[in-house]
Order: C-alpha cells, then sequence, then structure tokens
C-alpha cells in the first residue's frame, strides 16, 4: 500500500489521499530463483538415489512435482499483477480496479455521500471494507491483511472526514 499525504487548499485538484493497493508477494523474483534451484538439486539427488536402486519412475515423478510448483508460483505472480487505486479529492473520490489481466472498472463517486462501511471479527480483526454512496457497496482492499486493512481504513477514513469537514 502507497499511501499519499492530505492536501490544504478548497480548490486544489491535487489529491486529499492516494493510495495504490497491491496484492502482497512473499517471495521476489531471486527468491524464486533460488527456491527452485534447491528444490531441483533436492529432486535430482533423490531421482538419482531411487534410480540406482531401481526406482527409476520415482524421478519423474519428482520433476512432475517440480513442473507443478514452477506453474503454481507463476499463476501467483501473473495474479500479484492486480491492483486497485484509491483517489480522493476534494469533489470527488475515484476507486480503480485492475485485474491481473489488464482489464479494468473505474468508480468516480461523490465523496460527500460517500461512506466507509467497516465489517470487524473480534478475534480476526478488520474483515472487510466498503465504500457506500447511494445503494452502492464497493469491497476495496480485499488483499490487505487485517492490520493493514485497519491502519488504511483509519488513514483513508480521517482523509474522507477532512473533505466531508471541507478541510
Amino acid at each position: 500500500m502507497e499511501s499519499g499525504k492530505p492536501g490544504r487548499a478548497h480548490d486544489d485538484p491535487k489529491p486529499v489521499f492516494a493510495a495504490v493497493i497491491r496484492p502482497h508477494r512473499s517471495l521476489g523474483r531471486n527468491g524464486f530463483r533460488v527456491m527452485m534451484i534447491l528444490c531441483a538439486g533436492v529432486a535430482g539427488a533423490t531421482a538419482i538415489r531411487f534410480a540406482t536402486l531401481g526406482f527409476w519412475p520415482v524421478g519423474g515423478f519428482l520433476m512432475l512435482d517440480l513442473v507443478g510448483l514452477y506453474l503454481a508460483f507463476r499463476i501467483s505472480y501473473r495474479r500479484g499483477r492486480a491492483f486497485e487505486e484509491v483517489v480522493l479529492t476534494p469533489i470527488e473520490l475515484m476507486f480503480r480496479r485492475v485485474t491481473h489481466r489488464g482489464d479494468a472498472r473505474e468508480w468516480r463517486l461523490n465523496p460527500l455521500w460517500t461512506r466507509l462501511h467497516r465489517e470487524t471479527d473480534e478475534d480476526y480483526g478488520l474483515q472487510r471494507l466498503a465504500l457506500v454512496s447511494r445503494g452502492e457497496r464497493i469491497t476495496i482492499a480485499g488483499e490487505l491483511s487485517p492490520p493493514e486493512r485497519e491502519h488504511f481504513a483509519d488513514e483513508f477514513g480521517n482523509a474522507l472526514a477532512q473533505v466531508k469537514r471541507g478541510y
């Protein structure tokens, strides 16, 4: 999550709040390469050991496991390209959701008629965050963890309240 600082002037078109929310990926490209090399080394050594014992088909199954692991990570990284963008100005709230395929959907709302709805669980924290405006409900920040979502909700809620107060 990347966020901006609040602006000050009424007529200033600069954002009062701006954030880009991206899905978290715990393993970077270099970590992925190291992990695949280590897994391939272990699978190769294991395959050689089983082949010397006469159980040569085990090597093929180990290679299938490696291919499955590689494909799972590639799919995960591809889905990591998705993001959400929130830009709040004194006259407009723009929310844009872009999928991993590049398909974008955008909502433009009046910040005076928009409220931030929170669904909190006592044990697990903030579970769902939504923008509600004129009967429309848009779930946001779904990719964030509950503590990150809480922090985002606090910052964005303060900025929204500031716009409603007229700065």
